[in-house]
């Protein structure tokens, strides 16, 4: 955490001090500072079955990949997903550069920010499917013989004997809500999905042709695909963060600041998660992170209908997370002997 730590006291200081100079005085500083905070909480808590997920893949890589997701990976996360990634997306919906969309975000944040809602259908559309097919990956393994809710989970391992079935249930769930949207807003839905989608297929066929050609020692395993996999993954669970911080704040500095400090810290999470091997030690705290997905991925359709606070969908992902730790603890104290 010694990295995380020194980050964040720089990240307040300086949010701190952008806040003094944007709003003026102590009052305006102090504003940014518990603003930054704030976001820092809220990308913890959205983010901690992330933490497992990555961990869970960062234990296949081998030591080479997983010092590149920790370092190269960390670079992406705050500056490509917090800072970058904002901008393009202003930049394709006002059809403006990049360097337009970062005057705007400086000059007119309140425009930037309508922008970034305008695009706020396609994203969740993206990211929700990408989740949700994370998710039923997990749980349709006919290879997965730890069961949290065992009628569940091996109903869920059966159906992995039927080819195609995952796919085609997301199709399902994604149409349902097509056809709830309506109009033209339901073709901008469909085709976000789909991209998520082929992302998702795409980013799996590639690692399963890397793994391949490393049993044959043609690459080093665990390496390239997985890191793409788990960087594709992380960018999904940022979506979600990255649109609800402009209900507390506009500025994308104020933002980026808050996010970034969040997202070192669910890095450090992550190596804390391997090097102690807690995934082992809490038997079913993985199946609580990926419940907390398949949770998080229907939340993300459903905002294109209703609003839902981040609070709830902080609190359900943290909600399945305990549960798992408790069931795992219950299990570990029963199986003592």
């Amino acid at each position: 955490m010694r990295w995380p730590l020194i980050f964040t006291g720089l990240g307040l200081l300086l949010a701190f001090v952008i806040g003094w100079q944007s709003l003026g005085g102590l009052a305006g500083g102090m504003q940014f500072f518990l603003i930054a905070g704030v976001l820092a909480i809220l990308e913890i808590s959205l983010s901690f079955d992330n933490a497992i997920v990555n961990a869970a893949k960062l234990k296949t890589m081998t030591p080479l990949w997983q010092k590149r997701f920790l370092t190269w990976g960390i670079l992406i996360a705050v500056f490509g997903m917090r800072i970058l990634f904002p901008l393009l997306v202003v930049s394709i919906a006002a059809h403006v550069s990049p360097f337009a969309a970062l005057h705007i975000a400086i000059s007119d944040p309140a425009r930037y920010a309508a922008l970034i809602h305008m695009a706020h259908l396609p994203i969740v559309a993206f990211g929700g499917t990408f989740l949700m097919m994370v998710a039923l990956s997990y749980f349709m393994n006919q290879d997965k013989d730890i069961h949290w809710f065992p009628p569940l989970e091996k109903c869920f391992c059966s159906c992995a004997n039927v080819r195609g079935l995952q796919i085609g249930a997301v199709v399902l769930i994604v149409g349902l809500f097509a056809m709830a949207i309506g109009g033209h807003e339901a073709i901008r839905f469909v085709k976000a999905a789909g991209l998520g989608l082929a992302t998702y297929i795409a980013v799996e066929q590639l690692g399963n042709l890397l793994d391949n050609k490393a049993a044959s020692g043609a690459v080093a395993k665990g390496g390239l695909g997985a890191f793409l996999y788990l960087e594709v993954l992380d960018a999904s669970f940022s979506f979600d963060g990255v649109i609800g911080a402009f209900a507390l704040t506009q500025n994308l500095f104020l933002i980026a600041i808050g996010l970034g400090i969040g997202a070192l810290y669910v890095r450090s999470m992550t190596i804390m998660l391997v090097e102690r091997e807690t995934l082992t030690e809490f038997r079913f705290l993985e199946h609580g992170a990926f419940y907390s997905i398949l949770i998080l991925s229907f939340i993300m359709f459903a905002q294109v209908l209703v609003p839902v606070p981040e609070y709830i969908t902080g609190t359900l992902g943290a909600g399945f997370i305990l549960m798992s730790i408790i069931a795992s603890m219950r299990y570990n104290k029963l199986n003592a002997k």
